[in-house]
Parts: C-alpha cells; sequence; structure tokens
C-alpha cells in the first residue's frame, strides 16, 4: 500500500512539474480556510452493517499556481485539516443497543490543481487529486439505545471492535474533490465536494489478526474561502 501511495504522489507531482515547461508561467499564490461537514465509514472485513456517521472538517490550505495550459489553470495545494471520522453500526438484532466510534485526525493532503473557467473576476471550476496523509489525535466510543449492553446475537458475531482502540494511528489514502469558486475583488469563495479512500487500516491485519481489512473512507462537502498573496 505505500508504495502505492508513493507512486500516486510521484504521478501527481510529475504531472503538474511537467505541464508547467511548456504553458504560459503563472505565479499565484493563495491562502484560504475552510470549514464542513463530513460523512464517514470504516470499511471491515468481517463486514459490519453501518448508517451514516456525521463530523465536521475545518481547514487551512495554500495553493501556488504555476502555469495555465490552454484552458487549464495548473498547480499544487498543500492543506491541514482537522477532521471528525469513524463508523456508526446499524445494529438490527433487537437488543436496541446503539454504537459509534467518533476519531479525530488531523490531516494533510498534498494536491495537484486544475481549474478551469475564469482564471481571476468570475467562476472557475477545479479538481484535485492527490495523497492524504492524516494522524489519529483521539478517539471516542458512545455506547447508546437500551440497556444492558448485549452482544449475543450481533450479526456474524463481530464484536472485535467493541473497546479495541485503533491501534494505527498514522493514516494514508487517496483523495479527490470537485468544486466551485467565485473570484471576487475581496477574495475566493468556494464549495467543494470530497471523497477521501483509505488505503491503511485501523487494525492490524496479518494473519493472526481478527479483521483482514478496516479502512477509513469519507465524503465531505465544505465551504471555502481564499485570497490572492500575490499574483
Amino acid at each position: 500500500m505505500k508504495r502505492t501511495l508513493a507512486i500516486i504522489f510521484a504521478i501527481a507531482f510529475t504531472a503538474v512539474t511537467a505541464s508547467a515547461q511548456v504553458g504560459d508561467p503563472r505565479n499565484t499564490v493563495s491562502i484560504g480556510v475552510s470549514g464542513g461537514m463530513g460523512t464517514s465509514r470504516v470499511s471491515f472485513i468481517p463486514s459490519i452493517r453501518q448508517t451514516l456517521s456525521l463530523g465536521p472538517t475545518l481547514g487551512v490550505s495554500i495553493r501556488h499556481v504555476s502555469e495555465k495550459y490552454f484552458f487549464l489553470i495548473c498547480g499544487t495545494q498543500l492543506e491541514c485539516n482537522l477532521a471528525t471520522r469513524g463508523w456508526t453500526e446499524l445494529i438490527e438484532d433487537g437488543s436496541g443497543n446503539e454504537y459509534t466510534r467518533n476519531a479525530t485526525y488531523v490531516e494533510i493532503p498534498f494536491l495537484a490543481h486544475i481549474g478551469f473557467g475564469r482564471e481571476f473576476r468570475g467562476v472557475q471550476g477545479h479538481i484535485n487529486l492527490g495523497p492524504q496523509v492524516g494522524y489519529l489525535l483521539n478517539e471516542k466510543e458512545i455506547y447508546g439505545g437500551q440497556k444492558p449492553w448485549d452482544i449475543s446475537n450481533r450479526p456474524n458475531q463481530v464484536t472485535e471492535q467493541y473497546g479495541k482502540a485503533i491501534e494505527n494511528k498514522l493514516d494514508y489514502g487517496i483523495t479527490a474533490s470537485v468544486g466551485l469558486e467565485l473570484h471576487t475583488g475581496i477574495g475566493n469563495f468556494g464549495i467543494e465536494g470530497r471523497y477521501y479512500f483509505g488505503l491503511g487500516n485501523i487494525y492490524g491485519i496479518t494473519k493472526k489478526d481478527y479483521f483482514a481489512r478496516c479502512a477509513n473512507s469519507t465524503i465531505s462537502v465544505r465551504a471555502t474561502y481564499s485570497f490572492n498573496l500575490f499574483n
């Protein structure tokens, strides 16, 4: 998995730097902030039925636009985000129990940025793609619903996750987003949808471990604001 992430990172970086050699050069640097909500889940094998788990996301970013190639505006974007991930189980065994695991991560995506539309004043669309690393800051288990807590009839008898702290604090994967920005004289206002696919696992997945896969995935919607430091 680490090799796959390195290859993706190299492709994204090469695509941006290579195109800068043939397009019209630019040197626009902008910084921004973002905030929104995300839905997350963890892909478990053996499977655990889940419903949407909501959590906030906040972040800061710096973007460097290096060139314009025909109608494409190309650059790179580095972010630092704080996001709540985790999972909420869909328990339908008659116990009336509810279970949620909230996990707070600091995330650092390194993204290839491709914009299209109005370069300065007006509406510009964009696509971002690249690798992301994250680190677990804290986690919390929430046991809810009816008492007592009864796991005797759980589907597939998958109960290993209860009371089990996340073992791998370092997380990594691929993130992609699409968005629109309105560029004005007082800054750039935008909205963006983003998907993260985890390549790492929150628990060990060796032959002696219970789970064969347990990777994060999130879908989020964010509002953004940025302004240019210089053009």
